[in-house]
């Protein structure tokens, strides 16, 4: 049996670090040795730097490692980051720096220029920026990121589209309260009430949107060439977020030419049959009232989108509902299939 992977997680006390720790509990190819946080941490043993606000309890293997500052020095060389974004550029460039691969969840880098931003069914080919990363930076390691949570469950939805040539995209999320974290939302502010603002939100799903759709051109990405309108909500729902999404096509294609996209859709990650890749990376529901978050969002270990709802759009030519689960596709679980898609690639040896 080929030996399994040192890993690491930088930001491993908060929420999306306990999700990375869930969900390579008993990974096949990775397993975690070294977890990073805050000085404040630093020195304790995890069941003691941590108050664990997930579902069970703490996975035991974890239990008892020793919490260290996150700066370069005994870290194994691939790493899942999940630092809050105002700490987040500085850490992570020093650990690119010294050599190691940083596969981030943070906002910080996605959208420059020599950096891929991944949703591997949609752009692999991204990974193609990584040489001209390390030439221009002068760095030993190199830096991926996954995109906004929310921008996951549209360009999972849109993915399948891309063939018959996006122009315009209206996109309304009703998205579940744990993305915005722990303790996340006042329970005043959310209880039998929706939030219409997220701060930034609207803008990175925007952009970000964009750049995944867009094309690999030598040393950079060639953004999609189509308008995205974004809507962001917080609803009173734990996990998942639901996007309506109205599309307009410059192919015009029939309804059932959708459906059958959908129903075809698969990546490399299928292809490869990549530990956390689901069978299908996009599954059509047919019912009237589906996809739902309690009922979908768990499906496939949370790994797969699932759209519904599809019809005739009387402004642009089609709409409909997608779905992701927000903390693990659209978070930890994504990530940590960019660093399985790597480490097939020969970028991790």
């Amino acid at each position: 049996m080929e030996a399994r992977i040192e890993v690491g997680i930088l930001g491993a006390t908060g929420m999306v670090g306990q999700h990375f720790v869930r969900f390579m509990e008993n990974h096949p190819w990775f397993d975690v040795k070294w977890l990073g946080a805050s000085d404040r941490s630093a020195g304790k043993k995890y069941r003691d730097a941590t108050k664990w606000h997930l579902a069970g309890v703490m996975p035991e293997k974890v239990e008892d490692i020793i919490v260290e500052e996150c700066k370069p020095g005994n870290a194994p060389r691939l790493l899942f980051s999940s630092l809050d974004s105002a700490v987040a550029t500085d850490i992570e460039r020093a650990f690119a720096q010294a050599g190691h691969v940083v596969v981030s969840n943070s906002k910080n880098h996605r959208m420059e220029r020599d950096v891929p931003l991944l949703v591997l069914e949609v752009n692999a080919d991204h990974l193609k920026l990584i040489p001209g990363q390390q030439r221009s930076r002068g760095w030993k390691g190199q830096i991926v990121t996954n995109p906004n949570c929310a921008t996951v469950s549209l360009v999972m939805g849109l993915a399948p589209l891309k063939t018959f040539g996006i122009t315009q995209v209206i996109a309304s999320t009703m998205q579940a309260i744990s993305g915005a974290g722990y303790p996340g939302v006042p329970s005043m502010d959310i209880n039998a009430n929706v939030i219409p603002f997220i701060g930034g939100e609207e803008e990175k799903m925007e952009q970000e949107t964009q750049k995944i759709l867009g094309d690999f051109a030598g040393d950079h990405i060639r953004s999609l060439a189509a308008k995205v309108s974004a809507h962001c909500n917080r609803v009173p729902v734990v996990d998942g977020h639901l996007v309506t999404i109205s599309v307009a096509l410059s192919s015009k294609p029939g309804l059932t030419d959708l459906l059958h996209a959908f129903e075809t859709f698969d990546g490399v990650p299928q292809q490869r049959r990549l530990p956390s890749a689901p069978a299908k990376p996009v599954s059509y529901m047919p019912q009237n009232d589906r996809p739902q978050p309690r009922q979908d969002a768990e499906r496939e270990r949370g790994m797969a989108a699932y759209v519904g709802r599809l019809r005739a759009c009387p402004v642009l030519d089609y709409k409909f509902v997608a779905l992701t689960h927000n903390t693990i596709r659209g978070a930890a679980g994504g990530a940590v299939l960019n660093a399985e898609l790597m480490h097939s690639e020969g970028m991790l040896d």
